[in-house]
């Protein structure tokens, strides 16, 4: 299965680098098609690199990894994503990081998902700092993924795929509840940036 990954920021670079290392092969798509296959030819492991239409076509499974304010024009781009799981990373941030944007009766992955009507949309990594991506960061210790969607069938790609990159994938309902999903990646936003805890903090849920 191919994979592409859509967003050359530290997110997307992270996540392509680290399926790539577990021998997943990725196409990775952007705007500057240079630049994506320069990163590309520097990860290896079969990655390829060009356009965001290009990378979608080679693949099943697309991983969003742009801004939310880049979502609407990405998706516009790439003719809707028709058909493929598209996994929407993102959090609605105020450019100041302290508050979204998007919230209470509504959500980032859902209004992904109205811009993307044929495609399968699971929310998922919008909690994780890029920090975390490296298998080697997570040594010794658990980081969970939490994944939320109405297709039952793409949460469980997604899901084979947090595990493929030493996550623990954690059930997490319908798309709607990515509204109270993004807030915790907020929080973690503040504990990571303005509480002091620094790029290794992460959410996870206990079963007492």
């Amino acid at each position: 299965m191919t994979i592409a990954i859509i967003g050359m920021g530290n997110m997307g670079a992270g996540i392509a680098r680290l399926l790539a290392s577990k021998g997943v092969k990725v196409a990775i798509g952007s705007r500057d098609p240079a630049k994506a296959a320069k990163l590309a030819e520097e990860i290896g492991a079969g990655a390829e690199g060009g356009g965001i239409t290009a990378a979608a076509k080679l693949a099943d499974v697309v991983i969003l990894a742009v801004p939310y304010t880049a979502a609407a024009e990405t998706i516009r781009e790439a003719n809707g994503f028709a058909g493929k799981v598209l996994v929407d990373i993102s959090n609605p941030i105020t450019p100041d990081y302290k508050a979204l944007t998007v919230g209470h009766s509504t959500s980032a992955a859902e209004e992904i998902q109205k811009l993307a009507p044929q495609a399968k949309v699971v929310k998922a990594f919008n909690t994780i700092f890029a920090q975390l991506l490296p298998a080697e960061s997570r040594k010794g210790r658990s980081v969970q993924v939490f994944v939320a969607g109405d297709d039952e069938a793409a949460k469980k790609v997604v899901s084979d795929i947090v595990t493929k990159g030493d996550f623990e994938p954690v059930e997490s309902g319908p798309l709607s509840n990515a509204r109270y999903l993004e807030p915790v990646g907020e929080i973690n936003i503040h504990f990571g940036f303005f509480l002091g805890w620094g790029t290794s903090a992460a959410p996870a849920w206990i079963k007492a």
